[in-house]
């Protein structure tokens, strides 16, 4: 009886083990001052992994948040979101997302979303994007996270 018990626990283990994480939510909240200066994402910079949900939450007013199109994996689908409203990313694809706020875009308004583990051609692509001085430069911090 009890070598049945320890065989029925040790399948259920092996089933769980073989079961997907549960997808995670993740928020990222768009702000006029933040920890890194003026018109800042924050965290800036995101760890996901595929089948995660991003929120994008206008804590201040005036923002949007949207995908760069050169800086999204091959197939991944674009994001824009409405002018002071929520805006929501499912990341399906692996690879480096960029993601932007259109009215502060030159300020540097900028975030970087990492799914899984890029390549090392992600990361060159990425560090390639042309991009506003400014947001290059906070672009850049954001990749050097990058692992």
């Amino acid at each position: 009886m009890l070598h049945r018990s320890a065989l029925a626990i040790i399948g259920g283990l092996a089933m769980a083990s073989a079961m997907p994480a549960a997808a995670k939510d993740i928020t990222v909240h768009m702000k006029n001052k933040g920890a890194d200066g003026a018109m800042v994402f924050e965290p800036s910079f995101v760890k996901a992994a595929p089948g995660d949900v991003i929120h994008f939450q206008p804590t201040d007013p005036s923002h949007n948040a949207e995908t760069i199109s050169t800086m999204l994996p091959a197939g991944a689908t674009p994001m824009k979101g409405a002018m002071n409203k929520e805006a929501v990313l499912t990341v399906s694809k692996p690879g480096l997302y960029g993601i932007k706020c259109m009215p502060h875009y030159s300020m540097g308004m900028v975030a970087l979303v990492q799914v899984g583990k890029p390549t090392a051609a992600d990361v060159t692509a990425a560090k390639a994007a042309k991009l506003p001085p400014f947001a290059a430069k906070r672009m850049n911090a954001a990749l050097s996270q990058v692992k």
